[in-house]
């Protein structure tokens, strides 16, 4: 996993708790279609489907692509 470099001093970026709907658990890096926000850690893991390839997350962002998506950035998944 790539280490992302997180900006302290940013109001849009921020690590957030989510579930990442997603085949694999390997990537690291996501579109934001792939991610539902939660308002908590607690929330993201009952959220979680392994059946649907959901998984909860802390991830960080979102930001700009260089193909013009946003994404984010796994930080470490919750289970």
């Amino acid at each position: 996993m790539p280490h992302v470099i997180v900006d302290p001093e940013s109001s849009s970026l921020a690590e957030r708790f989510a579930l990442i709907r997603s085949p694999r658990a390997n990537r690291a890096r996501f579109p934001e279609g792939c991610v539902t926000l939660t308002d908590d850690e607690a929330t993201a893991i009952a959220g979680a489907n392994p059946e649907r390839h959901l998984r909860p997350a802390l991830v960080y962002g979102p930001s700009a692509s260089s193909e013009g998506q946003r994404v984010y950035y796994l930080v470490r998944w919750l289970e």
